[in-house]
């Protein structure tokens, strides 16, 4: 086979997959790494793909890509309740009374199953507290659920307070459960592009006595620029597909459970 043509499948592959391992294609295809690594490494100057730790991604999958929450709102918008629905079940089954909620679109879902399912005037109270304005105004209208809003810099793209302001308030509380959205999910651990939501969220995993990680599926094993916990950080991760093998075993050694909706 030409290198040409030898270069052709392997972008097709990079293209349906998204990833590619130099140890795979060199077994696949019978060429050895060093020829798949100069394989990747002409596909990365032509734009096709970028180089990662053992293999490549494709150019369009960025650490520094971070889509608005108007967009993200209406994808995969089944998995995200299901996994909400699951949150309420085993987060607050233990006698949780106080909640620290992430800000995000799956954190939304969190936020609305429990405006539709937590007991109504007259219940048990609960006390949450965010630094997203849209998940406090959606929770500050049920009666038994007490709202405390976290200020700081508002960014657009996310729609979440973040900057010393938040960082310090987040440190002054220590609630029974935290909950967070991820942009990314790998051996590494979790994930996000931008340095002032990661400092939150760290601040976040820090003041939890139970950390838990709600992350659909298409989350699981990417990577973005900042890491907010390592996977020994978290106690469980609540999704509506299962890790992969190397996931699965990477967050079974870090004594992370996994919960699947």
């Amino acid at each position: 086979m030409l290198a040409t043509q030898r270069r052709d499948q392997i972008a097709a592959r990079i293209q349906l997959d998204g990833r590619v391992l130099v140890a795979g294609l060199a077994r696949e295809l019978g060429i050895t790494p060093e020829t798949v690594r100069r394989d990747l490494d002409a596909l990365e100057l032509a734009g096709v793909a970028r180089r990662v730790h053992g293999g490549a991604v494709s150019a369009s999958r960025s650490s520094l890509v971070e889509t608005a929450v108007a967009e993200r709102q209406g994808t995969n918008t089944d998995g995200k309740r299901r996994i909400a629905r699951l949150a309420c079940e085993r987060l607050l089954a233990s006698g949780a009374t106080s909640l620290l909620l992430d800000a995000g679109t799956t954190t939304a879902a969190l936020a609305a199953e429990l405006v539709e399912t937590w007991p109504g005037a007259g219940g048990p109270r609960l006390v949450v507290a965010t630094h997203s304005p849209a998940i406090a105004q959606l929770l500050a209208a049920h009666p038994s659920i007490e709202v405390h809003a976290i200020g700081g810099r508002i960014r657009a793209v996310t729609g979440a307070a973040v900057g010393a302001q938040t960082v310090l308030a987040i440190a002054a509380l220590r609630p029974d459960v935290v909950v967070l959205g991820t942009n990314g999910l790998d051996a590494s651990g979790a994930t996000t592009p931008d340095p002032d939501e990661a400092a939150v969220k760290t601040a976040i995993v820090s003041a939890g006595r139970r950390v838990a990680v709600l992350a659909d599926a298409t989350k699981l094993g990417e990577a973005s620029l900042c890491r907010f916990a390592a996977l020994e950080q978290l106690d469980v991760l609540l999704t509506d597909g299962a890790p992969d093998a190397a996931l699965a075993a990477a967050l079974d050694d870090a004594g992370c459970e996994v919960q699947v909706a």
